[in-house]
């Protein structure tokens, strides 16, 4: 099946060439199906058995992808991403608060491109991508918590809130994946990285933009950000249908996950950034 969307039709390829390779289709109600090959008959349901001496040996079968494999995954992550922010947050003394910040985020944007830009699902990367990223959440609420009593709660809440409010508005088909609506979410997310990079390597040099200084133009940038980390969510969503439909194999899953992962800590991070402009002097 053909689609507009680069990742799913890479990720499609990936798993027409492993059905190539020997993996077995499913049969009907989601059971596994068997090879249509000389020497191969059921036993019981969709359950395949080695063929008779001189026939090649049965391959391996593999379940498809479903939404509730999805759920499983993103909970398991965002688990996983949290015990290592808590842990952080106790384990990791004050003095090295900014070095662990900038560590984590160095290696998480690392892992990040590597699973983005790979050509199979890799279930380890995605999960060390959470523990990676755990670290950095933790350093960054830490951070901001120690400053603002209470801030790191509400950014919590209002992540979530925002990110069930796009689940519904994509449920009841309020805002729908266009093909229009891809390329321009995509085409916001790339610019506002590109933005975000050139203003860090200028803070480096010390110029000052205005855009994490706490003004007008500082909480108009965050909440761009966050309007359009809201929107990402809907293309995750998308991928996560389209793959069902595509029926790519369960442990791409991983992937889905990883991309609503990814958008969560840069929603919570603009929420919690904007939110700080608000209560205080920087």
């Amino acid at each position: 099946m053909k689609t507009s969307n680069p990742v799913l039709a890479r990720l499609g390829q990936a798993a027409e060439r492993e059905r190539a390779a020997g993996y077995a289709p499913t049969g009907p109600y989601g059971q596994p199906g068997y090879p249509q090959q000389p020497g191969y008959a059921p036993q019981g349901y969709g359950q395949p058995y080695p063929a008779a001496p001189g026939y090649p040996a049965a391959p391996p079968t593999v379940a498809p992808m479903s939404i509730d494999d999805v759920v499983v995954k993103t909970v398991t992550l965002l688990g996983i991403l949290g015990l290592s922010a808590a842990a952080a947050w106790v384990l990791v003394p004050d003095a090295l608060v900014g070095v662990a910040w900038i560590g984590a985020a160095i290696v998480g944007l690392a892992l990040g491109l590597v699973i983005s830009f790979s050509r199979m699902a890799n279930p380890a990367l995605v999960v060390a991508y959470s523990v990676v990223e755990g670290v950095f959440v933790g350093m960054v609420s830490k951070a901001f918590e120690s400053l603002y009593n209470g801030i790191v709660l509400q950014a919590v809440v209002a992540t979530f809130g925002v990110f069930f409010l796009m689940a519904m508005l994509y449920k009841v088909r309020a805002i729908r994946a266009t093909p229009k609506f891809v390329r321009g979410v995509t085409a916001a997310i790339v610019g506002l990285f590109a933005v975000m990079l050139i203003n860090l390597v200028l803070a480096l040099f010390g110029f000052d933009t205005g855009l994490r200084s706490g003004g007008p133009l500082a909480i108009g940038f965050s909440l761009v950000c966050i309007v359009v980390a809201s929107l990402s969510f809907v293309l995750s969503f998308h991928e996560v249908e389209e793959g069902v439909r595509m029926g790519l194999p369960q442990r791409y899953s991983w992937t889905a996950a990883f991309g609503i992962l990814v958008s969560l800590v840069w929603l919570y991070i603009e929420i919690l950034r904007l939110l700080s402009y608000f209560q205080g002097d920087d």
